[in-house]
Order: structure tokens, then sequence, then C-alpha cells
């Protein structure tokens, strides 16, 4: 007991900030600061819109924004991550506010915080690397639509109807629309839009969604526009910390979307830092002190009334192209933000929500890499259909089943394409020193067979098929020295195949079985039978040699005098000397 608290003690001390995580931010703290204030300026209209768009409103998005930001650029485990509410979470979060209010959403973020903590303990962040890019790209063009959807309520300028799927509801709200449109909101969330994607264009560098946002405030609040509905009112600082939301009885029908939100969050934030570490050189994220990080901020988060949050790719690109090269960029950004809770909230809850429509409409629209989708589609049929798939069950079904089914689909694509890799192959007799006539009796009684690859569940029944077809001789020599992983099925189907093969009265000559598969044979029984009268052997000629002594012996070949030439090479065949 005591051994294994100090050993999670000395794992939660090395997940900790250390000393030289902020030594490049005392190199050149200027450039952060300034980088720091262009993501902030950035964020403010997403971290509104997705809040609005979760179902808790605007105020749960800055305060996850202000949160989350800090303890994350603290506690995480990428200098350049910029951490908040993202629309993929948005996405997740909608359904639970349906099912379970805004108490269920803050106690799914708060255990999700507490699973990606105990998943940095694990070491879990190295699996990262194994979701196949198609998934990745599939789910991104999925949460894409997923968001412009989501807006086209406020955009229209009608109330947000009610459902839980995001084609219903923006079905819902087209008809509303029909009956009595609201060109204003369409004006206004267009203008914006148009703004953004225009100015990203001419002027990567110019925050045109705060400039955009800001200019149609003015408008909306000087003409007296009745139609361009504003955010509403927004408290002046963050709520005191709470538990107040908890439901100790709830907790266990929260279990299922807590695991959700925490791999929502692993996923993204993971991405988003490795898609930081590529924009720059020299800098490698810990991705377990970056799932410490962001399980800390999970779970601070919704003491404040916030949401869950993740990694921010957008935010975080932002963060890489305007000069950050360490954590006080990201924690500058936080900052800003508080103050703006707390000195500028009247003038933030006059922003019409048609505007912040508008400004996440743009964001999905940017999001969409159409080279990397072409890129993907161009690949393989294999990459393109996972692709499409994600992407399809991540607008229908929601992100996490869409995750899954994606994996899922590229697990078995990956077992199909490495299963055609294992063959079973028959080879020619080497002559060695056989004279004409002898390996003419040979050829006529005795076939080899090379199996290349793995022999595994995913092909060993194919296998058998082609072992059991053997017909006309009166020995098999098998060589295993190219197999290169065997599994229990490819082990028992070896077994059958060697038992059918006896049962017909063919005897089975074994070569090269590597010391790593021995095991697996050996625990299914087809090691016991395989070495049954001796006749595993090292090296194929020894297995010929065998086979003919087994000829010989049921008086199938004559005697011959024993060779006086040196053994040979199990490859070729030639005498080594």
């Amino acid at each position: 007991m005591t051994s294994a608290l100090t050993r999670i003690r000395g794992r939660i001390v090395e997940l900790l900030p250390r000393r030289t995580d902020w030594t490049e931010a005392r190199r050149d703290p200027r450039r952060d600061l300034l980088a720091g204030l262009t993501v902030a300026v950035v964020a403010l209209p997403l971290a509104l819109g997705f809040g609005v768009s979760s179902g808790l409103g605007a105020e749960a998005g800055l305060a996850t924004a202000v949160v989350a930001g800090a303890l994350a650029a603290v506690f995480g485990g990428s200098n350049l991550q910029v951490s908040g509410p993202t629309g993929a979470m948005t996405v997740v979060l909608v359904p639970i506010v349906a099912a379970h209010g805004p108490s269920g959403v803050l106690a799914v973020g708060l255990m999700a915080g507490v699973m990606l903590v105990a998943l940095a303990l694990l070491r879990a962040g190295k699996y990262m690397q194994y979701v196949p890019a198609p998934v990745v790209e599939g789910f991104t063009l999925g949460i894409a639509c997923v968001i412009g959807l989501q807006q086209i309520p406020n955009a229209l300028g009608m109330p947000k109807p009610a459902g839980e799927r995001v084609l219903v509801v923006t079905w819902r709200a087209l008809e509303e629309f029909a009956k009595d449109p609201n060109w204003t909101a369409i004006a206004f969330a267009a203008a914006v839009a148009g703004v953004m994607l225009v100015g990203a264009r001419l002027r990567p560098t110019v925050p045109f969604s705060i400039l955009a946002v800001i200019a149609a405030t003015v408008v909306a609040q000087a003409a007296g526009l009745d139609a361009a509905t504003p955010i509403g009112d927004l408290p002046s600082g963050l709520p005191a910390p709470s538990l107040s939301f908890l439901d100790l009885g709830s907790l266990g029908s929260l279990l299922a979307p807590a695991v959700a939100v925490a791999a929502l969050a692993a996923l993204e934030s993971l991405l988003s830092a490795s898609v930081a570490d590529g924009m720059t050189v020299g800098q490698k994220h810990d991705p377990d002190r970056e799932l410490f990080g962001q399980g800390l901020a999970n779970i601070a988060a919704p003491l404040f009334g916030g949401v869950p949050a993740t990694g921010a790719i957008a935010r975080t690109a932002v963060n890489v192209r305007t000069g950050a090269g360490s954590r006080l960029a990201a924690l500058t950004h936080a900052a800003i933000l508080a103050v703006i809770v707390f000195a500028a909230a009247p003038l933030v809850s006059k922003i019409p929500l048609a505007a912040l429509a508008g400004v996440l409409l743009a964001t999905a629209i940017r999001m969409v890499e159409v080279g990397s989708l072409r890129a993907m589609a161009k690949a393989t049929r294999a990459d393109a259909l996972i692709l499409v798939l994600t992407a399809v069950a991540t607008l229908a079904l929601d992100l996490v089943y869409a995750v899954i089914i994606g994996l899922a689909v590229a697990g078995v694509l990956a077992l199909r394409a490495v299963a055609k890799q294992a063959r079973l192959e028959e080879v020619p007799l080497d002559r060695g020193d056989h004279s004409a006539e002898e390996h003419a009796l040979l050829a006529e009684h005795i076939v080899a067979y090379r199996i290349d690859g793995p022999l595994f569940f995913a092909a060993a029944h194919r296998f058998l098929l082609e072992l059991a077809e053997v017909a006309d001789v009166r020995v098999v020599v098998l060589r295993m020295s190219r197999v290169t992983t065997i599994d229990a099925t490819g082990a028992l189907v070896l077994k059958d195949a060697v038992e059918k093969l006896h049962r017909r009265g063919i005897a089975v000559m074994t070569s090269g079985i590597r010391p790593g598969q021995r095991q697996v044979l050996d625990s299914v029984g087809a090691l016991e039978l395989l070495s049954r009268e001796g006749r595993e052997y090292a090296t194929t000629p020894e297995a010929i040699q065998g086979a003919r002594a087994c000829l010989e012996c049921a008086g199938v070949m004559p005697p011959l005098a024993a060779r006086s030439s040196g053994p040979l090479t199990e490859e070729t065949g030639e005498t080594v000397r």
C-alpha cells in the first residue's frame, strides 16, 4: 500500500509545472504578451458564441475561457496550447443539456476532469498517435457541419426550437422563418461571416472577427433594431466557486456522457498540441502533462459555471502565428478575458446573437481544409470511406459515436490489408546434391510450402482452405521462418490443418519455427503435434532430409548412401562448406 502511494505521489510530481516551463517566457515577454492580446481578441466572440450554442449562455463560455484557459496554460504539457470552449465540445454538450439540464453539464465537466487526470496518471497520452488521420479529418468535417447548422436559428433571428438532433432543429427553424422572416438577423450574420472570410484572405493577422462584431453591435444600437436580439445581461465578474450543481443521486446516469466528454477533450487537446508542434521548430508537447492540465481545467471550470474545455486548434494556431514562444501568451489571453468579464460585461451583453452566429458560421467554414480532404480522398478508397463515414456519423449521430465508428472501420480495413499480406506459397524443392532421378521421386511425393506474413484470425481460415487442397503427396513441408506473428486463432487453424493432413495419411514436417511463436503454438497443443515423431526441424534442408527418410521407411524411395557434402542453406539449397 505504501509503495503504491509512493508511486502515485511520484507520478503526480512528474506532472506538475517545472521552473523550466517559463524559461522561454523570460527571453521575450513582450512578444508573448502581444500574442496573448491577439488571441484574446479572437477568442472573445468564439467564447461567447460557444457558450450560447452550448445552452448555458455566453457567461458560461467566458468563464470557461478564463478559468480553463489559465489552468491549462500553467499545468498543461504544451508551451503554445490555448484552451477554452470549442465547437466540437459544444456538439457533445447540446444533447446533455437537453437530457440533464445545465447542472448536468457542469457535473459531467467535473467528472470528465477527474477522468482526464486519471488518464494522465496512467500514461495514456501516447495512444493519441494511433488515431488514423482520416478519422480526425472526418470528424473535423462533421463538426464544422454541425457547428454551422447550430447557428441557423440565431442567424435567422428565430428562437431555438426544441430538440436534440441538429438537423431536426435546423429544419424547424427554417419552417418558423418561412412563416415570419427576419431579414435583419440574416443581414447581420451574413455581413459578419463575409467580413471574417474575406478579411482572413486579405490580412490574416488582423482580428476581423472582433472588428465585425463591434461594428454589428454599434449599428444595432444606433439604429435601435429590435430584430437584432442581443446576448443579454452578463454578470460583472466570475461567480464564486460552488458545488451546488452536484446531485450525487444522478451521477450514475451522467457517467456515459462524462466518458464521452473526457474522450473528446483528450482527443481534441492532444490533436491541437500536435498541430502546434508541427507549426514550430523545437517545440514538443508532453501528452500526459497535457491531459493532466486539461483535467485540472475541467475540474475547476464547472465550479465557476463554465462548460467543459479542450485545447482549441483555431486559437492555438493564431497563438503560434502571432509569435508566441511560451505559456505566457496563453496565460495573458485568459487574463485579458478576465478583465473583459469584470470591466466590460455591460458592453458585451449588447452584442447581437446574429453577429455571433456569423462568427461561428465563418469559423465552421474555415475549419474545412479542402486540400487535406482532397488528399485523403485521393489516397486510398479505404481512407476516403473512413473519412466519409466519420463525417456522416458526426452529423447524424454524435461525435463520440462517430469516432468509435471511424476507429472500428479503420481497424477492420487495416486488419483486412494486413491479412492480405499472409501468403501460403508452394516453393520448389531444393535440388541440393540429389540426382535427377531422386529429385523426381522427391518432387512426386513431397510438397513444400512457405508461409509469409502474419498468421492470425483475419487470415487463418483462408490459410486452412488452401492447405486442405493439398493432394497426391505423402509429405508436406511447412517453412515457417517467415511467419511474422501468430495468434491463438492462427495456431488452432494450423493444428486443425495438420490433423486433417494426418488423417489423410500425409506426414507434416516443419522448419524455422521462431522462439517467440512457440508459446502460442504450445498453448493450443499445436507444438506437440508438430514435434511428434521428431518432425520439427531448424532448417528447411533438414526437414527435406527428414521427409526423404520418412519416404524410405514407407518403402516409397529406395535407401541411398549418405551424402558426403555439407549441409544446405535454407533459402538456396546451396552446399555450405
